[in-house]
């Protein structure tokens, strides 16, 4: 039996997650929450013939409570898209509440559940829910998980004229770094089966990659971001989890995770001078088995695209940490 829940289904992001959540013949009990319609929600989604069974909770009637309990895997894609007038400041300052006062609630009723945080920005949201894992005596490495897929399936499907695949999925491109901007590195030079990118496009290809979500909300004309990519890519992730969790072997996905409390990590920690960092890792029952390092080896170019990631990345962690430690007054 696996119980997976979903904070903010009611969202852009929340509500094709949930739907690929319901289809998917590994979920046998699937709980949706948000504060507003998530009964509603619920109750569309319960009319699919799958094998997952449905609820959905309000704030209210210790909704939160009923959702995660019990849980095996949460999924967090809750937060606002930035709306006009607003600052990234202001942006973040609204997620990181919503993360860190969910993630309080995970700390409470699903402890040992795996984690996958989806809101932005993660870069600094992982690190906050990481800190109140901590502070609650709960804070397990392995179960932790920033969801970086969007950049591995933007990679995959950007270079796919250059990678010759009829499914672009079947190159294995490995992405690392953060979930921002520069902090998004592509390891082009790592893919299997390998491939030649020719070095007038490369630059273009790599910028793709990193500012893809700009291509979205422009063509939405400012009125959303990326969101039914994000819900493919977030549950591609949350179903590589389920799957390592019934114990199938040789999953390896790219994830933003905690390195110092991951096998292998401390390495990679050491070399990108910051504890928390997206890179190749195996997954088993428990969660993150393995980081792997994957940094050795690379261009030249991939080094000082590298340079520039953990310069930006390092700031976006400690802002996330400091959030925690220092709260902003109200």
């Amino acid at each position: 039996m696996v119980k997976a829940a979903v904070l903010g289904a009611s969202g852009g992001i929340g509500q094709p997650l949930s739907l690929l959540l319901k289809t998917c013949p590994l979920v046998d009990d699937l709980a949706l929450y948000d504060v507003v319609n998530t009964p509603g929600v619920a109750a569309d989604l319960s009319h699919i013939s799958s094998v997952a069974k449905i609820s959905g909770f309000l704030p209210k009637d210790d909704g939160l409570k009923h959702a995660l309990t019990g849980a095996d895997i949460v999924v967090i894609p809750a937060g606002i898209p930035r709306k006009p007038g607003m600052t990234r400041d202001d942006l973040f300052k609204v997620n990181a509440s919503i993360v860190r006062d969910l993630v309080k609630g995970i700390a409470e009723f699903c402890p040992k559940a795996f984690v996958c945080i989806i809101s932005n920005p993660v870069n600094s949201t992982v690190p906050i829910a990481a800190e109140v894992l901590k502070a609650a005596g709960v804070f397990d490495p392995r179960r932790l998980f920033g969801v970086t897929t969007l950049d591995v399936v933007r990679a995959e499907t950007f270079a796919q004229e250059f990678t010759g695949q009829k499914d672009p999925s079947k190159a294995q491109i490995p992405v690392v770094g953060g979930h921002s901007g520069e902090t998004i590195v592509p390891l082009f030079s790592k893919a299997t089966p390998a491939f030649q990118i020719p070095s007038d496009k490369y630059e273009a290809l790599i910028k793709r990659v990193q500012f893809g979500g700009d291509e979205v909300v422009k063509a939405k004309d400012g009125a959303g971001s990326a969101t039914l990519s994000m819900a493919f890519a977030g549950f591609r992730f949350a179903e590589s989890v389920i799957k390592a969790l019934k114990g199938q072997t040789g999953i390896v996905e790219p994830t933003f995770i905690y390195l110092p409390g991951v096998p292998g990590g401390d390495a990679i920690a050491k070399a990108t001078g910051t504890d928390f960092f997206s890179v190749p890792v195996s997954l088993g029952s428990g969660g993150a088995d393995k980081a792997n390092n994957i940094l050795e080896g690379v261009t030249e170019q991939e080094k000082k695209l590298i340079q520039t990631c953990t310069e930006g990345l390092k700031g976006n962690i400690e802002k996330g940490i400091e959030f925690i430690k220092n709260p902003p007054p109200k």
